[in-house]
């Protein structure tokens, strides 16, 4: 089972912190997959985009 995890405010410095640890699999585990939406307000569009290009980077086997 893939789990679909929303984040509000992705691109603050809370929401990276949580993010990451979700991707990593410090919160449902090393062996449940999961699909990341990052939500926050338009101004931080650019941001948001950078998050979503480091965790591309990091190539994490839990994030789907």
């Amino acid at each position: 089972m893939v789990l679909r995890v929303l984040v509000t405010g992705a691109a603050g410095q809370i929401g990276y912190a949580i993010v990451l640890q979700i991707a990593k699999g410090d919160v449902f585990g090393l062996e449940t997959p999961v699909v990341l939406v990052l939500f926050d307000v338009p101004p931080m569009l650019q941001s948001l985009e950078g998050v979503q290009f480091e965790l591309q980077d990091c190539s994490l086997p839990t994030l789907k």
